[in-house]
């Protein structure tokens, strides 16, 4: 399977890729099939032959992540960027159950959260209840008082006499 991939040929400390196509499992640094171009990431220079880029795309050769991304970069191939970098399988478990137990406990918290309310619910449902069954109890006492009012016989009108006081003798 032919691969088209990054070969590295610059100096020390000033990298400078090519292009090429070569079979999957070789070293980089075998022979190459086809020198398709060259990219600088100093200066973000890329300089490709599309038309054989894509003839070799069309044969099956497949691009690494990175020259992929390159590619849909200067618009030679459309698609989706891919993930260049590489996590490590078990680095990828922990990954896994740490989003695992967070998504658990953000579960748990709106459960929480919605058993709050529904109980906050109740409370201002009972609330609302004994409100209205205070006011229908101080309605009947009000009606009670009034109709004991009007049971209650007249009462004679108390004339308040004034008597005037008695003087003791002195001793």
């Amino acid at each position: 399977m032919l691969s088209i991939r990054l070969t590295r040929v610059g100096k020390k400390k000033a990298p400078v890729y090519r292009i090429v196509v070569m079979p999957k499992h070789t070293d980089p640094w075998a022979l190459t099939t086809e020198i398709l171009g060259h990219y600088n990431p100093r200066t973000k220079e890329f300089v490709i032959k599309a038309d054989r880029a894509k003839y070799w795309l069309a044969q099956g050769a497949q691009a690494t992540h990175s020259v992929w991304n390159l590619l849909i970069d200067q618009k030679v191939i459309e698609g989706k960027k891919r993930g260049t970098s590489h996590i490590s399988k078990t680095h990828a478990v922990k990954l896994e159950t740490k989003a695992a137990e967070s998504k658990k406990k953000s579960e748990d918290a709106a459960a929480k959260a919605a058993e709050a309310k529904v109980k906050e619910a109740e409370a201002k449902a009972e609330a609302v209840a004994k409100a209205k069954a205070d006011a229908e109890q101080a309605k009947a006492d009000a009606e009670a008082a009034a109709a004991a009012e009007k049971e209650k016989p007249a009462e004679e009108p108390v004339v308040e006499t004034t008597e005037a006081p008695t003087e003791e003798p002195a001793a």
